[in-house]
């Protein structure tokens, strides 16, 4: 039988050493507690994360290695360069935050379910509503195309969840929201779970006491609350493939 501390509801517990989480599921911390936005924000803070199915209790992890992305050294590869080149895409932020929460949580081919279920909607959509949470948004025209969705911590960036409904569209959603922070001086992009697929775009791993060190030294610096959508340069796929 698994044994993992159980927080309380009631009262903001403090999160368990991360050392302490299991090896088996990986990074399985703690169990209980709830999705507000206080005990959200001091999870990510922590290299911490919500992750649960329906009937689940809230679980939380923080696994070891942690995949991330160094986002100046995002790596394209050459046949998507050449795609975008001749990409007219668009991107922006924080215009459709419920709508990219969605389409994340659409059954992927072969999956039965969906771990984002109506508890993570509203907890998110807090978030979102405290400036803290934040999607991009890559559309065809007026037609949304991929996209992603995280939380913003300090000069931290923890990315959650990404979608396409066209071929490339969360490449480029990616790219984009890397880009950007780049340009505002935030160096890491934490993608959380290892990943083939997202290491063809440059993810590497490194190891949890390094990356939750580094995670509290950047969720210290000032950071960029409220609505992203104004402060997000307008992209199209084209000025990515330059970049």
């Amino acid at each position: 039988m698994i044994r993992i501390p159980m927080l309380s509801p009631s009262r903001l517990d403090p999160f368990p050493p991360v050392a302490t989480a299991l090896r088996e599921p990986d990074g399985l911390l703690a169990a209980g507690g709830d999705l507000s936005v206080e005990r959200l924000l001091a999870a990510y803070a922590g290299g911490i994360f919500p992750w649960f199915s329906a009937g689940e209790p809230i679980l939380w992890w923080s696994p070891d290695p942690r995949m991330v992305f160094d986002t100046g050294a995002m790596h394209v590869p050459r046949r998507l360069r050449r795609w975008l080149r001749g990409c007219d895409w668009t991107i922006g932020a924080d215009s459709a935050f419920a709508e990219v929460m969605h389409a994340c949580a659409a059954p992927r081919s072969g999956q039965d379910g969906t771990w984002i279920g109506p508890e993570m909607h509203a907890a998110y959509a807090r978030l979102h509503a405290h400036g803290h949470a934040h999607s991009i948004e890559v559309r065809d025209g007026g037609v949304l195309v991929g996209g992603l969705y995280g939380v913003a911590v300090g000069r931290m960036f923890f990315g959650e969840s990404m979608f396409s409904r066209a071929s490339g569209g969360s490449k480029v959603a990616l790219l984009a929201l890397a880009q950007v922070l780049n340009g505002w001086g935030w160096p890491l992009l934490d993608a959380q779970v290892r990943s083939p697929h997202l290491a063809t775009l440059g993810a590497r791993t490194m190891p949890r006491q390094r990356f939750v060190a580094t995670v509290r030294e950047l969720a210290g610096l000032p950071g960029r609350s409220g609505s992203w959508t104004a402060l997000f340069p307008a992209l199209t796929g084209a000025a990515l493939a330059a970049g």
